[in-house]
């Protein structure tokens, strides 16, 4: 009989989320959040998932593509939404952790 995946609802999500190489953000405790950028029907989403740093990117190097469609910078506000450096609001849609592994969807609101 297979197991079933062990899922947990997070309510304390990271302060900060900076930007720390292609495709790589870094919270305030230096972990690191691989993110994939999806837009279906004008709602914009981010996929974060916390996971180690597979390839070593340094805190230096930026995307082109990934500076010019994601934020440098989220920062919580008001606990359930991040502020990014464009100052515009990201809803907290889900943050959960399954099997040891974190997951966070961020959708853009509408009146940001």
């Amino acid at each position: 009989m297979a197991e079933v995946p062990s899922k947990v609802h997070l309510y304390s999500h990271p302060i900060c989320l900076r930007i720390h190489g292609p495709w790589v953000y870094e919270d305030e405790n230096q972990r690191t959040w691989l993110h994939l950028f999806t837009e279906t029907g004008g709602v914009q989403q981010v996929l974060l998932r916390q996971e180690d740093n597979p390839t070593g990117h340094s805190a230096i190097t930026k995307s082109l593509l990934t500076s010019s469609i994601m934020p440098l910078l989220w920062t919580l506000h008001s606990g359930s939404k991040y502020e990014d450096n464009m100052h515009r609001f990201w809803h907290i849609v889900h943050h959960i952790k399954v099997d040891g592994v974190e997951e966070m969807i961020l959708e853009l609101m509408e009146d940001a």
